[in-house]
C-alpha cells in the first residue's frame, strides 16, 4: 500500500459533487494509506460553512459530511510537529503555510501530496518540490 497526502481541495470532493470527484473517489479504494496534517479539518470545515452561507447546503448536511470525514481511516499528522519544517518549505517556495503543511508530511513520509488546488500545482509543478506533488486527474489507477 502506497502512501499519499491528501489535501482539503480533494477531500471535499469525496463528498460534494465537484470536477475532479470521480479521480478523488479513486484515492477511497483501498490502494493507499491517506495521510493528512490536522489542519484539513479545519480547512474542510471551512469549506463546508461557505456552502452553508451560500445556500448550497443545510446545516444539517455540513454535520453529516464532517462527520463522515471523520470516520473515514486518514492518518492524521500532528501541525504542531510540522510547523517548523512547513515555515521552511513557505518561505522558500513563496506558498502559505496552509499547502506548506501537506508538503511536510508528503516529504516526512517520502510520498507526494494530491491536490486538486490548480493554483498550487500550477505553481510548483516545475520547482523542486514537484517530486512531491500529485495532481489530482494524475492519480494512478
Amino acid at each position: 500500500m502506497s502512501d499519499l497526502v491528501v489535501d482539503a481541495s480533494v477531500a471535499i470532493k469525496w463528498f460534494l459533487p465537484e470536477i475532479h470527484g470521480e479521480a478523488a473517489l479513486r484515492l477511497l479504494e483501498g490502494q493507499y494509506a491517506l495521510r493528512v496534517p490536522d489542519l484539513i479539518f479545519s480547512e474542510f470545515g471551512n469549506v463546508l460553512w461557505k456552502r452553508f452561507r451560500k445556500g448550497q447546503i443545510s446545516r444539517k448536511e455540513a454535520i453529516v459530511t464532517t462527520e463522515a470525514l471523520l470516520a473515514l481511516p486518514l492518518q492524521v499528522e500532528s501541525s504542531q510537529s510540522l510547523i517548523p519544517a512547513a515555515l521552511e518549505i513557505a518561505c522558500s517556495a513563496h506558498r502559505t503555510v496552509y499547502d506548506s503543511l501537506y508538503l511536510a508530511v508528503a516529504i516526512a513520509h517520502q510520498c507526494r501530496v494530491v491536490t486538486a488546488d490548480s493554483k498550487l500545482h500550477n505553481a510548483l509543478k516545475k520547482g523542486a518540490l514537484s517530486a512531491h506533488l500529485l495532481w489530482v486527474e494524475d492519480i494512478p489507477r
